[in-house]
């Protein structure tokens, strides 16, 4: 699988306070040849942080993200499957832990300002 992953902060910011990205994230992030994906995972987080009122974000989200050019990656068996590998001990935020299994299984490197994710050797863009 091409293109880039996309961490729930960063997602938000892309769409309603693109300024709060690195110059290295908005360029890639603003590049339509770049296919750049939306786990459901971070679609779940966003609505968990919603529902609790700690976030505030339009109701119709994924449609939002869809309509500015991300691609939606749902989770697959073997997305949950490779969770088992990762360690326990490095970071414990199911919906990150999620994006890493993602990342690893399908390859692409995660746009992300969170640095706890460097523990897991995958490819972070900031």
């Amino acid at each position: 699988m091409a293109g880039w992953l996309v961490d729930s902060h960063a997602l938000l910011w892309a769409l309603a306070e693109p300024e709060r990205l690195s110059d290295s994230a908005r360029e890639v992030l603003q590049n339509p040849a770049a296919p750049v994906w939306v786990s459901a995972a971070s679609l779940w987080e966003i609505a968990i942080k919603k529902q609790t009122g700690k976030l505030a974000s339009p109701d119709d989200l994924p449609q939002i993200a869809v309509d500015a050019g991300f691609l939606l990656l749902a989770i697959q068996p073997r997305h949950a499957w490779a969770v088992q590998h990762l360690p326990l001990d490095k970071h414990r935020d199911p919906f990150d832990r999620m994006l890493v299994a993602q990342a690893k299984t399908d390859g692409l490197p995660i746009i992300s300002a969170d640095k706890a994710l460097d523990e897991y050797e995958i490819a972070r863009l900031w």
